[in-house]
Formats: C-alpha cells, sequence, structure tokens
C-alpha cells in the first residue's frame, strides 16, 4: 500500500518522502516519483524521525511486520515502531509544525473483552472469530497501538482501519464508517483514500473502517467525515 500511496502522492502536487530499511527499495521509491530516506523504524532512534518530521505536513504510518518474525517482531514494529512514531511527532518543539498523522490499521482491532459491536451481524462476528485465530497477535499489537493513538491530543491524526487486502485491480469503490467486515479491498483503493486524506484535515480524530462497495472513495470518505463518528469503540 505504501508503495501505490508514495505513486499517487507523486502525480498530485504533493512531494512524498518514504522512509526505507535498506537501500536495495530506492530504485522503486524514486520509480514513483517520491523520495527515499533511509531511516530504520526498529533501529532508529526518536530523535532521527522528529528530525525527519519536522518540515513536513502529513506522516503516513504503512508499517507492519506482516506476520515475520514471529510475536516479537509484530511488537517490535506495528506497536513500539508506531509509538515511536507518535512520540517523534510529539516532540517536534513547536506545536503547530507538527505534521498530521495518517495510521494504518485494521478493521476489527477492537478490544475483545468488550460488547461486540451493534453494526456487525451474524457473518462479521464469524469472520471477527477467524480474524482472531489466523492474526490474533497482529490484530492484539494493531489495537495497542490504535489504543494509545487515540488517547494523544497534541497533535492531529486520523486512523484509516481496512478489511482484507487485495492484490486485484482497485475498483475506486468502497464501503466506509461503520460497515461490514466484507468484502476486502484492492489495495489500490486503500491508497486512493489514503492520498485523499493528505488534504482532510477535518478527518483529525477519526478511525474510519473501509471495505469494498459501492460508493465512490471521495464520496464514502467524505461522509464519514461530515457525519463526525469514530469507529474506533474501544
Amino acid at each position: 500500500v505504501a508503495l501505490r500511496l508514495a505513486k499517487l502522492l507523486g502525480q498530485s502536487s504533493h512531494q512524498a518522502t518514504s522512509l526505507i530499511r535498506t537501500p536495495s527499495h530506492e530504485a522503486d521509491i524514486k520509480a514513483v516519483g517520491a523520495q527515499p530516506l533511509l531511516l530504520s523504524l526498529e533501529d532508529a532512534p526518536i530523535s532521527d524521525f522528529t528530525k525527519a518530521f519536522e518540515d513536513k505536513d502529513v506522516v503516513y504510518f504503512c508499517a507492519g511486520a506482516g506476520g515475520k518474525g514471529g510475536e516479537e517482531r509484530t511488537k517490535k514494529v506495528d506497536y513500539e515502531g508506531a509509538v515511536k512514531v507518535f512520540d517523534a511527532i510529539e516532540q517536534v518543539k513547536e506545536e503547530m509544525k507538527r505534521p498530521r498523522l495518517v495510521l494504518v490499521s485494521a478493521i476489527d482491532v477492537r478490544d475483545p473483552e468488550k460488547p461486540i459491536p451493534a453494526h456487525y451481524d451474524e457473518q462479521d462476528i464469524e469472520r471477527s472469530k477467524k480474524y482472531r485465530e489466523a492474526l490474533g497477535t497482529y490484530i492484539k499489537w494493531k489495537y495497542e497501538a490504535d489504543k494509545n493513538l487515540v488517547q494523544r491530543t497534541s497533535f492531529k491524526w486520523t486512523i484509516l482501519r481496512p478489511g482484507t487486502l487485495l492484490d486485484e485491480p482497485g475498483t475506486g469503490k468502497v464501503s466506509a464508517g461503520r460497515t461490514h467486515l466484507r468484502p476486502g479491498i484492492p489495495r489500490d483503493d486503500v491508497a486512493k483514500a489514503l492520498a485523499l486524506l493528505v488534504d482532510r484535515v477535518d478527518a483529525a480524530g477519526l478511525t474510519i473502517d473501509i471495505v469494498g462497495g459501492e460508493t465512490p472513495v471521495a464520496e464514502a470518505l467524505d461522509a464519514v467525515i461530515k457525519k463526525g463518528e469514530t469507529d474506533f469503540l474501544g
């Protein structure tokens, strides 16, 4: 999703800088019109990220361990890496110069001890169980990162939570807000939603769920933002 997003931003009036772990990714980043910056989420100190963020308007967090390396690495990237970015933004000295954050999480990331969301139907409940059986560790640490972020008030943030990611071409149409956990959503459409959020300061404080659907991406996002109802239910 991150590379697709960088390409979309590069095609617009925005200049994207992509943080990479290894020099081997430089060519791919440059090919889509973005500038690579070598900075390891796992190894670099918070101060390096603060320096990188100081002249930026928006920071996107699209990183994820992808299930590689077991729970230790999932925690390191999806939770500790995210918190490192949150802290780095907070350490930009001038509050007015702190960039907005758009965090990519995942649909159905919630406290399993709390009641099932009222808008879930039977298929959603069954799918939620399967998510936790297959991706329990991932969901656990994504939830901890989301929970940490929603308590922060020193900078503006938005969380986008896509459903199952698909590699098929995007349709440009989605369902957003308190929707069902299905169908899956092409990575192209997630990237489009993220690119549209670059200018949506009015989405600050919202968590937005997004899956495949029948509404154009911009229209679906606009409706959710205007409604002002967050999808993070704790």
